[in-house]
C-alpha cells in the first residue's frame, strides 16, 4: 500500500487579545480571538519528526501580542499585516490565514463599556506569494420577523406531517462572510457597516416565502456595497411553534409560542457576481 502526505497546516488558535488604546480623553477598546493557520514545506516534520522548518504556535502568538503593540486598528488590515508577516519572515512557509472575531463593546463613559449582543465581527485573511485575500463576516447576528413569512407549497410524501403556514414567525441566527475583491486598505468599517444594514435591511424588508428566498435578498443586497464580489450565507431556522391552549380552555390568536433549539433547519447558500474575480488559493483550512 502506498501512503503519501496529503495537504496540512498548522498553527496556534484562539489567541485572545485585549488592547487599550489611552493616547485620549476617551480609551479605545479592541477584543479579540486570533487564530493563525501555516502551511508550506514541512514534510520534514511530519514523516521524520524534523522540525527544522516550524515555527512553533507559541513563536506565532507571541507575534500576535507584540504586532499589537503597534496599534490594532481595523481588524482586516491587522489581519493582512499578520498573514503578510508569516509568509514574508518564514522561508518554509508558503501560505498563512490569519481568522479573527471582534467581540463588540459598546461605550459607556470614557473607560467603560458594556459587551454588546449584535453579532460578532469577522475576518479571514490569508497571503501567498504576493498576494493577500480578504473575506469579512459576522456570525450570531439574531434577527427575528413576527410576521410576514410563510412556508407551503412544499413537497409531501407518507413522511410529511408540517402543515402548511401563511403567517409564521421567522428567526434566524446569521452567519454572513463576503470576499472583496481586493485586499489594498480601505475603510473597513463603513465597508463592514454597510454590509450589515444591507442583511437586516433586507431581512426586514423581505415577504418571505421561504427561508432560501430570504438568503437570497439577503445575499443580494450585500452584493451592492462597493468591492464585495461573493457572499456566502449560513442561516438556522429558529423555529417558533405555537403552544396549543385549548386545554386549558384558552385560545391562542398567534401569541403564545415554544422557541425551540433543536433540531433545526439550516439553509446554506452563495450569491456572487458573474465577474467576481476567482478566490485565493484553496487549501485545508479554506472553509
Amino acid at each position: 500500500m502506498n501512503v503519501v502526505l496529503g495537504p496540512n497546516n498548522y498553527g496556534k488558535a484562539e489567541t485572545r487579545l485585549v488592547h487599550v488604546r489611552r493616547d485620549g480623553p476617551e480609551h479605545e477598546l479592541a477584543d479579540l480571538t486570533v487564530s493563525v493557520a501555516l502551511a508550506g514545506d514541512l514534510d520534514g516534520t511530519h514523516l521524520h519528526g524534523d522540525n527544522s522548518t516550524v515555527l512553533p504556535t507559541d513563536t506565532q502568538k507571541n507575534t500576535v501580542y507584540a504586532f499589537a503593540r503597534d496599534g490594532v486598528g481595523e481588524i482586516e488590515d491587522f489581519g493582512v499585516r499578520l498573514a503578510r508577516h508569516f509568509v514574508e519572515s518564514q522561508p518554509s512557509i508558503s501560505r498563512s490565514r490569519v481568522s479573527i472575531a471582534e467581540h463588540g463593546w459598546r461605550r459607556l463613559g470614557p473607560h467603560s463599556f458594556a459587551r454588546t449582543g449584535e453579532g460578532t465581527r469577522t475576518v479571514v485573511a490569508s497571503f501567498e506569494g504576493t498576494t493577500a485575500w480578504v473575506v469579512s463576516g459576522i456570525t450570531d447576528l439574531v434577527l427575528l420577523n413576527s410576521t410576514g413569512s410563510e412556508f407551503h407549497g412544499f413537497v409531501r410524501d407518507r413522511y410529511t406531517t408540517l402543515a402548511d403556514a401563511d403567517d409564521r414567525i421567522l428567526a434566524t441566527a446569521v452567519q454572513a462572510r463576503w470576499r472583496h475583491a481586493g485586499a489594498e486598505e480601505k475603510d473597513w468599517a463603513a465597508s463592514f457597516a454597510a454590509a450589515r444594514d444591507a442583511l437586516v435591511g433586507a431581512f426586514v424588508d423581505t415577504h418571505s416565502r421561504s427561508l432560501q428566498q430570504t438568503l437570497y435578498a439577503m445575499g443580494r443586497a450585500v452584493l451592492g456595497v462597493d468591492g464585495i464580489v461573493e457572499v456566502r450565507l449560513s442561516l438556522p431556522n429558529k423555529h417558533h411553534f405555537l403552544v396549543d391552549l385549548a386545554p386549558f380552555g384558552l385560545d391562542n390568536p398567534g401569541e403564545v409560542f415554544y422557541a425551540a433549539d433543536r433540531p433545526y433547519g439550516l439553509i446554506e447558500g452563495t450569491v456572487l457576481r458573474e465577474d467576481a474575480p476567482p478566490p485565493g488559493p484553496a487549501w485545508s483550512l479554506a472553509g
